[in-house]
């Protein structure tokens, strides 16, 4: 009998396992910072689109509805200054991370083929590169690529805000990127789904400026060729449950990946998709979740630099990002014996050593807790 199955790396979650042992020993129970996943509710206008929507017995369409690729396109243009996209440029994904993770092979990517993704970077766009038969290279910026490979790149991962680091491009160096990777014939892909959860200078509330996407305008210069957004409405909107994200751009390259993902049935379901529809039209519970995640971050970032961690970036996301100048493992095992979970820096590339990664996404009550202990020390 053959062997079955893919070669793939063990998923990397599964080494924190002793860690969360130790930091579930702890009397007042755990504080789980590592994983970022959505704590609070859904919007109840969401949930009851959803519900509304329940009896569906046809078979839902690929490309999505016509009022959820509308409200898709209505908030590229209100949201992310991108005036190009229409109802032809958009489609709703099975979540983000699926598309990730399929696009090199939906996009046609085979062996001697490179995709550029950032340094210090989320697992999962190696693992789409795998998938394909092509190679991951790590580079945040093409000139730093030698002339043999920049002229095998035919997919360019951008990350910002980053994740794990928070890191956020401007539009000056997002443009320059666009440029350089059109000069090679390469897509631009742009994982973009924490956008609204900018910090600081990029924490519009505040009085600071929007993160710009790779399809705003004065990024693609009223041009969508050979660029890609990526965006799920997983942390704005608590909706990581429902699996509901999309993406927009080249709007050729949108009705290549609408059909082939009709062959292979990756269709987002009609509730979902009547969720999703809901969801983008409506501003103000994306505010509300941003101020929640802001009194986490402002109540947790001085503990955790009060208790010696440098952070770093930050700039924007759900995580806080930084170093306790040592190994990586002997921090995580450092927060595991005061009950607290964190995300190890290994697992996002080797400049992720040293360094780990805090999540905001826990309850009130869980993040005043660390806060505590931090504290006691």
């Amino acid at each position: 009998m053959p062997d079955f199955g893919l070669s793939l790396p063990d998923y990397p979650w599964n080494a924190l396992a002793p860690y969360r042992e130790r930091a579930a020993a702890h009397p007042d129970g755990t504080v789980d910072l590592s994983i970022g996943t959505p704590v609070d509710p859904t919007p109840a206008i969401v949930r009851r689109a959803l519900a509304d929507a329940a009896d569906a017995p046809g078979y839902p369409t690929t490309q999505g509805t016509a009022e959820v690729r509308q409200a898709i396109a209505e908030w590229y243009r209100r949201r992310r200054g991108a005036d190009g996209v229409d109802e032809s440029s958009v489609m709703p994904t099975v979540g983000s991370k699926e598309l990730v993770a399929w696009l090199p092979f939906l996009l046609g990517l085979r062996e001697g083929d490179v995709v550029v993704r950032p340094v210090v970077a989320y697992p999962t766009y190696d693992i789409g590169a795998t998938l394909a038969g092509a190679r991951a290279v790590a580079a945040d910026d093409l000139s730093a690529l030698d002339a043999e490979t920049r002229s095998r790149v035919k997919l360019v991962w951008i990350n910002s805000p980053g994740n794990p680091t928070g890191s956020v491009r401007d539009a000056e160096s997002l443009s320059r990127l666009v440029a350089e990777a059109r000069d090679l014939g390469a897509v631009v892909a742009s994982d973009e789904c924490y956008a609204e959860l900018g910090w600081g200078d990029w924490d519009e509330a505040r009085g600071g400026r929007a993160v710009p996407s790779v399809l705003d305008t004065t990024v693609s210069g009223g041009d969508l060729t050979g660029l890609l957004s990526v965006y799920s409405l997983s942390k704005q909107s608590n909706l990581a449950g429902y699996r509901a994200a999309f993406v927009a751009g080249d709007p050729g390259i949108i009705a290549n990946l609408i059909n082939s993902r009709k062959h292979a049935g990756m269709i987002v379901p009609r509730p979902v998709q009547d969720a999703m529809t809901v969801a983008l039209g409506d501003d103000a519970h994306v505010r509300e979740q941003k101020d929640r995640y802001r009194r986490r971050r402002e109540a947790l970032k001085p503990a955790v630099e009060d208790y010696g961690m440098r952070i770093e970036d930050s700039e924007a996301g759900l995580y806080l990002w930084g170093t306790m100048g040592e190994d990586t493992w002997t921090s995580v095992g450092r927060f595991a014996d005061l009950g607290i979970v964190v995300g190890p820096g290994v697992f996002y590339g080797d400049h992720g050593q040293g360094r780990i990664r805090i999540s905001l996404t826990a309850t009130d009550e869980r993040i005043d807790a660390a806060v505590r202990r931090l504290a006691r020390g």
